[in-house]
């Protein structure tokens, strides 16, 4: 008898995890210019464009607004950035990573306030800012992690291999690298939660301590407070990357900037 309540239990815990899945509710067109990071904001989406290579300098780039239909509202509301990926927004103040500076935009008016260089930065990808305001960005190709207090960079982390997504999450930090996933705390203390066999590139709490993953080959992952992981999507035969999703907590539903396929996807969580 205890071994067959033993069983039923584990079975009904690998029932729990397998429920989770994505129901698909929208696409965008297939208009954008190379999207890399959705942002959720009350009734809009942000999105940052690319629009060249993913490390150019060239002008190109910029954010668009999408609404949560769909519906493309203004596909340059932010122009003139270069390669521009992840955002965050505090005070009315959008701060976007753009190759070497940390861009700050007024969100009322679209318009660019200042930018922030990143001393050494060559690769700025993924911006999280925490509850009191402090603004953290990573650099992929030099390893880093930096903190911006006061508009003033301080580097906050080092050595961490093809760093990408960041989440803040009251005191700790969530660092998506290589493969690695990494839970830092206050105190800098760095702890494995769990790999991914392609690398993080967006992360996203969903409650209970778990979290939406996405790898940026096309892969979209559920991620346990156990560190186990379940494939929700996997759109790689489509040629469909899942960059640095956007989340609404209320909704339940994950906006997935596919790249080069040009379009924001929108997913409920069940």
């Amino acid at each position: 008898m205890k071994k067959a309540l033993i069983l039923c239990c584990l079975l009904w815990g690998g029932h729990t995890r397998a429920q989770h899945q994505l129901t698909k509710i929208w696409e965008s067109d297939s208009t954008l210019a190379t999207p890399e990071s959705v942002l959720a904001d009350k009734d809009v989406l942000y999105v940052s464009l690319i629009d060249g290579n993913p490390w150019d300098t060239d002008g190109k780039g910029g954010i668009a607004k999408v609404g949560k239909n769909g519906k493309i509202m203004n596909a340059s509301w932010v122009s003139g950035l270069h390669a521009p990926k992840g955002m965050g927004i505090s005070n009315g103040k959008m701060y976007v990573a753009d190759v070497s500076d940390v861009v700050v935009v007024d969100v009322a008016s679209g318009k660019v306030q200042k930018k922030i260089p990143i001393e050494g930065a060559t690769g700025l990808n993924d911006v999280t800012i925490d509850g009191k305001g402090a603004v953290y960005v990573s650099d992929s190709k030099m390893g880093n992690v930096h903190q911006i207090t006061g508009d003033k960079p301080t580097l906050f982390l080092s050595n961490l291999k093809g760093v990408n997504g960041l989440k803040a999450v009251g005191s700790d930090l969530y660092v998506l690298t290589a493969k690695e996933i990494y839970k830092v705390g206050a105190d800098k203390k760095q702890e494995v939660l769990g790999s991914l066999e392609f690398g993080g590139d967006g992360i996203e709490p969903v409650g209970q301590g778990d979290f939406i993953v996405t790898s940026w080959v096309g892969v979209v992952y559920y991620l346990g407070r156990d560190g186990k992981t379940q494939t929700l999507l996997d759109t790689r035969s489509q040629k469909k990357n899942t960059a640095d999703i956007g989340y609404d907590p209320a909704q339940r539903i994950i906006y997935v900037p596919t790249f080069m396929a040009r379009s924001v996807a929108a997913y409920r969580l069940d």
